[in-house]
């Protein structure tokens, strides 16, 4: 018997398709939240709906997530304005497409900005609960069951100067760390109370499609064997990134090798590779997002983080991602964070990512010399920083003035964050290029015809890792997964 010519960057031709196991309007790759999404509002626009997960289960990445979703806009969501927070919406867009970066998708910051209201009430209406709280302090993920916190860079340079600082970071009413597992659970309910197939165990191979690629179905692997799912109008591909593919990440996204904890479930790229198999382009495919969350307390925002070399490099008050993008930045590993008797607290996560005292002394000299730094590279930095921070300043990186503090009482310490040692977790943010409404696009940026995709399986909202902030991923999910339902659904077949 021949082997099959189809692969996942090898589209199986229509004509070689034996039979059809499977047929529907709409055909969704992966349960996470874009494909929850995307199913759902496929549905209720009146298409029938197939929706294949690889795992036993629905959730995907999005399920390990705190379930944040960033949102603002029209003079802040409910829980943002009885807070004493009012949010522009031209703020809220400007903050997107600073955090996208160079290469921002201005369409797609401007949809998700001028939609979000819509978007907060269409989660509510899914059975999403948020508590109407506001946590004050810099953390990175509530461990009680409050909602509204500062979960970027809003309130740091240079975003600062471009945009009004608002907390956009909404978790939902869910007690302790982990609530993307029940922002899932909610979803996956609506997936099935719309009446959904869903179809777990079932491995994308290959996208069906005609001789000009035009999208006509998808070949699944069930229990070994090949199936073939007919889409008289469209195929979602909501499968994920492709940090866990380690080819890939080496040749596209090398710098990533340094992190060492990938954060995913399957995101093997799959949905990438379906994607360009039949022209779709693949963008911004080197970035990605890297953390080691330092903070809380919020006290060590008042340290000031070094390189090997004893030098700054960042403004420590921004959100934990872009201080950890700019750690793999510098060269060799060995990175610290200096703290004096007023700013240092034992880290929160300290244990679990392994950021411990690197070294101690009454004098930054007996502390240069613990980390065996060159003469007079630390205590110069540390001189300078001080001599400003007694002024309430910092000109080199401009740090907001209430976290300025100069750093001159004993005992000192500087935290071991050495990239070789301590967790830095990440993944990637490259992906497809795909229209606002869903559409994947090729090189020249013409649709696909029958081909759509959300997620992290696209190049989305969150595209750079010196922007991201918590919450935009899922944002992004959720908000264009809906917009791919709604436009494959009306499709005409």
């Amino acid at each position: 018997m021949s082997q099959p010519t189809y692969s996942r960057t090898r589209p199986c031709r229509l004509n070689d398709v034996p039979h059809w196991d499977f047929e529907a309007d709409v055909i969704i790759v992966g349960f996470g939240a874009a494909g929850a999404s995307a199913a759902i509002e496929a549905s209720r626009a009146g298409a029938s709906v197939l929706l294949f997960e690889v795992t036993a289960a629905p959730g995907g990445t999005s399920a390990l997530s705190g379930g944040e979703i960033y949102m603002g806009g029209h003079g802040g969501t409910p829980i943002q304005r009885s807070a004493g927070f009012t949010d522009d919406t031209e703020d809220f867009y400007r903050y997107l497409v600073m955090a996208s970066g160079p290469n921002a998708d201005e369409a797609k910051c401007r949809a998700y900005a001028d939609g979000c209201a819509e978007h907060y009430q269409w989660l509510i209406a899914q059975g999403v609960q948020y508590k109407n709280s506001f946590i004050s302090e810099r953390i990175v993920e509530p461990v009680t069951d409050d909602c509204l916190l500062w979960s970027g860079s809003e309130e740091a340079w240079p975003f600062s100067e471009h945009a009004k600082p608002c907390p956009r970071g909404h978790t939902p009413q869910w007690m302790g760390m982990g609530g993307g597992k029940y922002l899932m659970d909610v979803l996956a309910k609506q997936v099935l109370k719309a009446g959904v197939q869903v179809q777990y165990g079932a491995r994308a191979m290959s996208l069906v499609a005609e001789s000009d690629n035009t999208v006509r179905g998808l070949v699944v692997k069930i229990d070994g064997v090949d199936r073939y799912a007919r889409a008289r109008r469209g195929v979602i591909l909501c499968a994920g990134g492709f940090i866990m593919n380690r080819d890939m990440v080496k040749r596209n996204a090398p710098m990533l090798l340094r992190a060492n904890y990938p954060l995913g479930t399957v995101d093997d790229g799959s949905g990438v590779q379906l994607g360009q198999s039949v022209g779709g382009a693949a963008i911004n495919m080197s970035e990605g997002f890297v953390t080691l969350p330092w903070y809380p307390p919020e006290s060590l925002i008042r340290g000031i983080f070094v390189n090997q070399r004893g030098q700054r490099f960042i403004n420590e008050d921004c959100y934990h991602g872009r201080v950890s993008h700019h750690c793999l930045q510098q060269g060799g590993n060995h990175i610290y964070i200096l703290l004096d008797k007023n700013s240092y607290a034992e880290p929160a996560f300290g244990e679990f990512f392994k950021i411990g005292i690197a070294a101690t002394g009454d004098t930054w000299a007996e502390v240069e010399r613990e980390l065996d730094l060159p003469l007079n590279a630390l205590t110069s930095t540390v001189e300078l920083y001080n001599q400003h921070a007694a002024r309430g300043e910092d000109p080199l990186y401009r740090k907001a003035t209430k976290w300025v503090q100069p750093l001159i009482e004993p005992p000192f310490v500087a935290l071991d964050c050495r990239i070789d040692h301590a967790l830095y977790t990440t993944f990637t943010m490259g992906g497809l290029d795909t229209a606002v409404t869903g559409e994947v696009l090729d090189e020249s940026r013409a649709a696909i015809p029958g081909l759509y995709a959300a997620g992290r399986t696209t190049c989305g909202l969150p595209r750079w890792g010196e922007g991201y902030s918590s919450g935009l991923s899922l944002a992004d999910a959720t908000y264009f997964g809906r917009q791919a339902g709604k436009t494959a659904a009306r499709t005409v077949a």
